[in-house]
């Protein structure tokens, strides 16, 4: 117990025997972690590196909260090894755009007024990225099959218009 005008010693950092420094590739940035290989990239992300953007749900890859992209697809970091991503570029909603510059998802996520609690919403952009980069004029059948993501407002008719609104968006740009 620490008493009025004392100072508390930090806790020592508590690594297990397998902590090793994993070099990681995070939205552009090379940047290393000390940890256990089995620690997950959610984790990761948000206790050693900051990047509090992917959110823990279920934490059993059954939400979508916590999708981020690993070499351009989706996955789930809640149930990701940190070990399994090291050498690969990892992007997160923090680098998706900017207040300044906003992506163009973001831009139709506003327009249709996506978000409600908004909890699940920077993993279901990943997703949404992921599917507009890889299939730039997807069908709703094609947005029902990527965005496997759970949303208990239910705002799935607005995301499959904002991604329309994003695909379409995005090829004027080309």
């Amino acid at each position: 117990i620490v008493g009025a005008g004392e100072r508390a010693e930090a806790a020592p950092a508590v690594l297990g025997p397998g902590a090793m420094t994993l070099n990681l590739k995070v939205n552009g940035a090379a940047r290393a972690v000390t940890v256990e290989p089995r620690v997950t990239l959610l984790d990761a992300l948000r206790n050693e590196l900051d990047l509090t953007g992917a959110k823990p749900v279920c934490e059993r890859g059954g939400c979508g909260a916590c999708t981020v992209l690993v070499d351009g697809a989706a996955v789930r970091s809640c149930v990701t090894p940190l070990g399994a991503v090291q050498g690969k570029a990892v992007r997160t909603i923090e680098a998706l755009g900017s207040a300044a510059a906003p992506h163009a998802l973001q831009r139709a996520w506003v327009q249709h007024q996506v978000p409600q609690c908004g909890y699940c919403q920077s993993g279901m952009l990943m997703a949404a990225a992921a599917l507009l980069a890889k299939n730039p004029k997807p069908s709703d059948a094609e947005i029902d099959a990527a965005i496997t993501n759970l949303c208990r407002c239910g705002t799935y008719a607005r995301v499959r218009a904002a991604i329309h609104s994003a695909a379409a968006a995005l090829s004027a740009k080309k």
